[in-house]
């Protein structure tokens, strides 16, 4: 818990800022009243980023525990979105490397000692793992901030520590992985056993590419599985290396595979993979959509899927406004925007709307941008080009749809993938931005009158991934905890994320869930034994 209360207490501070106004040649509305700021005061550091201290040592395939070119010899380059300068070029990986990678699995999971290891030998390979990223805590945080752009502050002291936590959480489950013996109708003994599920394909984002490695690695390991894992193609680095200190821990060849490439090539090829028994994915739902559809026209293997989001964030009539604006400040611009329960529509009472508006805007201007590996920052770049532009887009159609663009909507400085934060008033449910997942630093405040309105639109989106809600009443919070359809709602507070909450959605925000106890059953098959009895003295 404590790596999750540094979450909230990170970035509650508010830094010192310069304003000025400009102009956005849009059609729509722009309030007049602290028009769009297109200099902030670490605006500097966007201009002339610092040099990352740490060499980019492993940028090959990670292929039966040795590092290997792509069969194809091809490289793809991965960008700094400072500058969107070229950090590394990392092999390439297909089809063919998807085939060798899960060769190297399947026999390690056949053959291998790792499925015929003590649980207790498996448990101590993962120890010592979490002892070995504490160790290396300021290198993974550099790869991280310099191939993410998310700061390096985040990188650190708030997911560094979760990763450890999370890998030693599920270190400690796997000699506690138990069966049942249950009654039956007649003279039979009945075993209900566990049993590790195989070669399990892993496809991890890039918003959070350590992470999201440990949510899949940890219990998928902890229960006897090996592993071909694919990278985002934005952001390689950072889990390679952590892949090197998992050798180094003791893992034998084979049991965790990582292949570097694209998800139309090697993304494709692992979900479709005859040879793969369980499939594990994090991203958007669309691209679910074509996991799900792949996984079942191979070998119906399972699959869970933790998509996308547009979560509410309910700020009731009873709200302390300035603690109320301060969190939903947080729920939204967390990690640059780039996070899938990010709380992206915020929904305000009338009573206390225009109060929460101007404060709401006033945080925002206060928000301090600039390079992340600098001290004090708070947001960095976006990751990429393609992302910048979506974002971009996205602000112009919220203008272009009648919402009111209260601050923001600008790029910042001439180089890397720089977003101002923005606030959008007098949102409507119908407008691209209260619907689609934006994935970026900009913030929808809409209004409401009563709670049965706002549970009806809060629950009118096609994603159900979280829900954030504020207020002092203990049965307004209750009403709102069982309507909103959600897999988590975080009451006065937001993105507490313990290695023991299971988290993941409702409708197209995915199936299954990542974490605690929960994510285990991802990772073994349940198989029962039956035994004929002869005169037993009992039944």
């Amino acid at each position: 818990m404590a790596a999750a209360r540094r979450i909230s207490s990170l970035f509650s501070r508010s830094f010192a800022y310069s304003s000025a106004s400009s102009a956005l040649l849009f059609k729509g509305r722009i309030s007049q009243v602290g028009r769009v700021v297109s200099s902030y005061s670490t605006a500097a550091t966007v201009e002339n980023p610092s040099t990352p201290s740490v060499n980019v040592n492993y940028t090959q395939l990670l292929i039966n525990g040795n590092f290997v070119d792509s069969a194809s010899g091809k490289t793809f380059p991965t960008y700094d979105p400072r500058t969107g300068d070229v950090i590394a070029h990392v092999a390439e990986g297909d089809a063919e490397d998807i085939d060798r990678a899960v060769s190297a699995a399947r026999k390690a999971f056949d053959e291998g000692p790792w499925p015929k290891m003590t649980a207790y030998e498996r448990s101590m390979v993962l120890f010592r793992f979490a002892d070995l990223l504490d160790k290396h805590t300021e290198k993974l945080a550099t790869l991280e901030t310099w191939d993410n752009g998310k700061t390096y502050e985040q990188a650190a002291k708030v997911e560094l520590p979760m990763i450890s936590r999370i890998i030693r959480y599920y270190a400690g489950w796997a000699d506690k992985i138990h069966g049942l013996t249950v009654p039956a109708d007649g003279p039979h003994h009945v075993q209900i056993i566990h049993e590790p599920i195989g070669v399990a394909g892993q496809i991890i984002p890039w918003n959070f590419p350590l992470l999201m490695f440990a949510w899949k690695v940890g219990p998928a390991l902890a229960c006897g599985n090996t592993i071909v894992l694919k990278t985002a193609e934005q952001t390689p680095l950072s889990a390679l290396y952590a892949s090197k200190l998992l050798h180094e821990a003791g893992l034998p060849p084979g049991v965790l595979n990582v292949v570097s490439g694209f998800g139309p090539t090697a993304g494709a090829a692992l979900a479709s993979h005859m040879k793969v028994d369980k499939l594990a994915f994090t991203g958007s739902s669309q691209t679910g959509k074509i996991i799900l559809e792949l996984a079942a026209k191979s070998n119906l293997k399972l699959v869970t899927l933790e998509l996308g989001g547009k979560s509410p964030f309910i700020v009731c009539k009873d709200a302390d406004v300035d603690k109320a604006v301060e969190l939903a400040h947080f729920a939204l611009f967390f990690n640059q925007g780039q996070c899938c329960c990010a709380g992206s529509r915020t929904y305000v009472h009338e009573s206390v709307y225009d109060e929460f508006l101007e404060k709401a805007k006033a945080r925002a201007l206060k928000r301090s941008v600039g390079d992340p590996f600098m001290a004090g920052i708070e947001q960095g770049p976006q990751i990429d080009s393609k992302q910048f532009e979506k974002i971009l887009m996205y602000i112009r159609s919220g203008v272009e749809s009648g919402a009111t663009l209260e601050t923001g909507g600008e790029r910042i400085g001439s180089k890397g993938y720089y977003i101002q934060p923005t606030v959008f008033s007098n949102v409507k449910e119908d407008m691209l931005i209260a619907k689609d997942e934006i994935f970026g630093p900009v913030q929808s405040i809409l209004k409401f009158k009563d709670i049965d309105e706002v549970v009806r639109r809060a629950n009118s989106s096609s994603y159900g991934l979280a829900a954030g809600v504020f207020t002092h009443d203990l049965d307004t919070a209750n009403t709102l905890t069982h309507a909103l359809k959600v897999g988590t709602v975080w009451i006065n507070c937001y993105d507490v994320f313990d290695a023991a909450i299971p988290f993941g959605g409702y409708k197209m925000s995915g199936q299954g869930r990542e974490k605690g106890i929960h994510s285990l059953s991802n990772y073994l098959q349940v198989k029962a034994v039956v035994t004929p009895k002869k005169n037993p003295a009992w039944i």
